[in-house]
């Protein structure tokens, strides 16, 4: 690509990242411009595969755009489409693990195919391909020091924003007919997952706020574990790093205190409190 091309192809991808990733792109912020460039390039092209999981085309229909992005992946050196080319000029520049999106496309199939999970271990193999690739690939573009084991730290960071994300989404995602919580613990709590007569999620017995009250307190061990990235990355990178973990962890907090704030909508931060958040990754971060 010409180099007024690639400004566009980058240009494109931080449009669509500002966009559709505020926590994402908030927590960016804190990075030089190539490496905010690189990671909004890969975000974009992991939203869209996202997006083609979620959109309201048929199964089949949206299975066959699955597999025609897998072949772009595999001929993305040639790619002329603005996040393709953003994505591969990300790739000569970092070492990128492309076969990362080939596992987040694994994932968002296991959703195409109606998977319920059984029990936790199920679940992780979901979170890891759908959360964790997207870790290991962030990881590229923010360098590591010693620590051969950073990418796994990655990976269980993933896999804790993951968690926060099927906790906060239960109502929408059962609207959709969709359930991540797993099979074996729901019934061990009581749990029957369903709608009220206004559409909010029925916990007459406080049955499915004692799992959440359980499965955040685990989601919160997941963090412990990735927040081990942390003392790998330099300070910018550290810094927007913890930004961004901080935001989903503050709002497994709350969703913890708060468990039936998610029985009608979907909570979020208000932006005074992510600046918040960023600003005490900053103290805790050398710049």
């Amino acid at each position: 690509m010409s180099t007024t091309t690639t400004e566009q192809a980058y240009l494109t991808c931080e449009s669509i990242t500002r966009s559709e990733a505020k926590n994402f792109y908030y927590g960016i912020r804190l990075l030089p411009s190539t490496k905010r460039a690189a990671l909004c390039s890969l975000y974009a092209l992991a939203r869209r595969i996202d997006d083609i999981g979620d959109c309201d085309a048929p199964v089949a229909q949206r299975a066959d755009r699955l597999a025609s992005l897998r072949k772009s992946l595999a001929d993305i050196d040639n790619a002329t489409e603005p996040v393709l080319a953003a994505v591969a000029q990300t790739a000569r520049d970092f070492p990128v693990p492309l076969d990362a999106f080939y596992e987040l496309v694994d994932g968002v199939e296991m959703d195409l195919a109606g998977v319920r999970y059984d029990d936790f271990h199920d679940l992780t193999i979901y979170c890891r391909r759908v959360a964790g690739s997207v870790g290991r690939l962030c990881l590229a573009i923010f360098g590591t020091g010693s620590d051969p084991r950073a990418p796994r730290f990655a990976d269980q960071l993933g896999i804790a924003l993951q968690q926060t994300n099927i906790l906060r989404d239960i109502r929408e995602d059962l609207l959709v007919g969709r359930v991540y919580l797993p099979a074996r613990e729901l019934e061990q709590f009581g749990v029957t997952l369903e709608l009220d007569e206004r559409g909010s999620l029925s916990d007459p017995e406080a049955h499915l706020a004692g799992y959440i009250d359980f499965a955040a307190a685990r989601a919160e061990q997941w963090y412990d574990l990735g927040m081990r990235l942390l003392p790998e990355l330099d300070g910018r990178s550290a810094a927007c790093c913890a930004a961004m973990a901080g935001i989903y962890h503050h709002l497994l907090q709350r969703i913890r205190q708060h468990p039936t704030s998610v029985y009608d909508h979907r909570v979020s931060l208000p932006t005074w409190e992510k600046g918040r958040v960023a600003v005490a990754a900053l103290s805790r971060t050398v710049i």
